[in-house]
This record gives C-alpha cells, structure tokens and sequence, in this order.
C-alpha cells in the first residue's frame, strides 16, 4: 500500500470542514454542520420511528451524500452490486454503532467537528474511539471476519439510493407525511436545496477519496499508512480555522458545549462501541453510506441498522442527554440515564461475543 498522502483525500477532508462550517452558519446545529448518526437519528423521527419531538427533520445531507456517491460512481463504472456478507450481525452492529454514537452525542465526524469547535469532551471521545479501534485491530489480526461478499443483481445495489431517492420526492411532494420539530436541534436546518447540493459535492468526493476515519486509524496501525487519517486532520484544522473566522469559538472547554455532555467516561464508552463496531463492519457511518451509494448492500443493511438503532435509543431512553443551564443558573452536565448504562454494558459484551464467534476455528487433529 502506498504510504503518500493522495490528493483527493486532502480535498474532501477540506470540503467536509468547509461544508460543514457553511451548514452551522446558514442554520444547522451548533458543531453539528455534518453528523451522520445525528442526520439519521433525525430521519427516524420524522418517519416516526422515534416520538422525540426535538429531532424529527428529513435531512437532506443524508440524502445528498448517498446520491452523489451514487452518481459519481456509475459515471466513472465503479458502481458495484454485492452483498451477502453476514448481512444480520451487519444490521445488529449498525444499531450498536448508532447506539454508541447517540451514548456520546455524535458520530466519529461530528466529533472532529466538535473537537473544531473547541468541545473538550470530544477529546475524550476520541481517545474512546482510539480504543475501540485498537479493539477491532486485534480481532482483525486473530482473523475476524464478516466473511465475503458476492455479486447480486442491480436492484440489490440500488437499494439505498432508491430508498432516499424516494424520500426525497416524498418531503418534496407531500412533507404533511413527515413530523417536523419545531424546537430543538431538529428545527435548526440550512436551506433543504442548498444542504442537498452541497452534500451531493461532498458524498461524490467521500467517494473518490475513500473518506474513512476508522479506515485512517486501522491503516496507521497495521500498516503506518496516514493517507485516510490526513483527511479527517485536514478536517479538524478547516472547522477551527473557519470558527475562528466567523467568531464561532471561544476556546476549548468542556462546559456547556452545544449538544454535548460532559459525564465522560460515558462519552468515552460510547465512542469504544463505535470504534470496535465500525472496525468489524469496515468502515465509519460515513463510509457505509458512501459504500451504499456505490451499490454495497452490506453496507446498504448496516445503515438500515443504524436508522432502527437510532429509533431504539430515543424509545428506551438509551441516548444521551446534553448539558444545560436552567434559568435559575442551575447547571446540569446532562450525561445517561440508567437505561443508557445497561446498553452500553450489554452491548459492549455482545461485541466480544460477536468478535470471537468470527475468529477462525482451529482443525481438529484426528
């Protein structure tokens, strides 16, 4: 593997922190201007598969990205259809991801943002989803695996691009079917078109790049290759330099970051699950998407895993609640409740169940 840095890596690490600075300033959530897991959180309330009224909104950045990794890849024939890879422990990761990355508030993009937005508990998740990587490596080098994937008929490969193709002519067409918030981080949004213009840009380039934090983390260790890693680096140094400009930050600290707690050894917990999971499914909830523009079903699977894991964190109580100031100067560092708790726990177990049950097994000697 070569060990230059590629070009298209540095670019799309560079459009993602540009993107994701302009969405803040033209109305998303505070460090939230690109967030998988928050996006698709947000999906599954607005198709009622979650009743948390503050985050219901169609997000077109969800949508945007699948179908310009979509268009791109059938204009330049990299449009592949497989799949077959252990498609229901896929699903079941893509909801422990999305499980931890709700524990945590933010998917491993959302925490570079908010690491770019001076958020110190960001830190903490990273150094969680270090760990959790590290996790995954060593199953990785025990030989884990999901098992290959195979070639499928095309209507496999369109899945996911025909499900957000058809959710986005349904907002348009008839968005009385969809809840909306009218508070909270659901109701903050950029303008739907441009939001979905500009994430077609950056899904078309996540596609060409590669883009994969976990993929740069999981390539620095096993092979000191920092090609996927310098994006994501490029996307720390874009976001702080573009608050910075706007007058969006105000130094590092962890009190009363935007849509973030501060209970942190749930912050890092959170992000060990998201690590160790994406390691086994192969990549961040970024590549996946990407992946399922490109026509990988697996990956199509996973983000359906992900949207239902999303629902199941806000019906049990399972995500984590931001800190916030009451009116009275009361200060609350928000965190999980005990439901959380017992999530993270049994997830954490079913993860080295899933990991040692796909290690290979040892011939008996006759």
């Amino acid at each position: 593997m070569s060990k230059r840095v590629n070009i298209w890596v540095l670019i799309a690490g560079f459009a993602v922190g540009v993107a994701a600075v302009l969405l803040t300033f033209l109305g998303n959530p505070a460090n939230m201007g690109f967030c998988i897991a928050c996006f698709l959180r947000d999906i599954a309330g607005a198709t009622k598969l979650h009743s948390a009224a503050v985050v219901q909104y169609v997000r077109p950045e969800i949508i945007g990205l699948v179908l310009g990794s979509a268009i791109l890849s059938m204009a330049t024939g990299e449009f592949k259809a497989r799949a077959g890879s252990s498609p229901a422990v896929r699903f079941l990761l893509g909801g422990f991801v999305m499980i931890g990355a709700l524990v945590f508030l933010g998917c491993p993009l959302r925490m570079v943002i908010r690491m770019g937005g001076g958020d110190l508990n960001a830190f903490v998740g990273l150094a969680g989803f270090a760990i959790g990587i590290l996790i995954g490596i060593f199953f990785l080098k025990k030989g884990f695996s999901l098992k290959r994937s195979y070639n499928v008929g095309v209507t496999e490969g369109l899945a996911l691009p025909g499900v957000v193709t058809a959710l986005l002519i349904l907002v348009i067409a008839a968005p009385g079917l969809f809840a909306f918030s009218q508070s909270g981080p659901g109701s903050k949004t950029a303008p739907f078109y441009v939001a979905l213009v500009i994430a077609m840009a950056v899904g078309a380039l996540a596609q060409k790049s590669r883009l994969c934090m976990v993929g740069g983390m999981r390539d620095a260790v096993l092979f000191r290759d920092f090609n996927l890693l310098s994006g994501f680096g490029v996307i720390f140094v874009t976001v702080l330099l573009g608050n910075i400009i706007l007058g969006n930050f105000h130094g590092f600290s962890a009190y009363l970051q935007p849509i973030a707690h501060a209970s942190q050894l749930w912050n890092l917990l959170g992000m060990v699950i998201v690590g160790w999971g994406s390691v086994l499914l192969g990549g961040c909830p970024l590549r996946q998407l990407i992946l399922a523009g490109e026509g990988n079903g697996d990956s199509a699977v996973t983000v359906f895993g992900m949207i239902v894991g999303a629902a199941f964190a806000h019906n049990f109580k399972l995500a984590g609640a931001a800190a916030s100031l009451a009116e009275d100067g009361t200060y609350s560092a928000g965190g999980i409740g005990p439901n959380g708790k017992i999530a993270v726990a049994v997830i954490l177990v079913v993860l080295a169940w899933i990991s040692l049950l796909n290690l290979p097994r040892k011939k008996k000697v006759n």
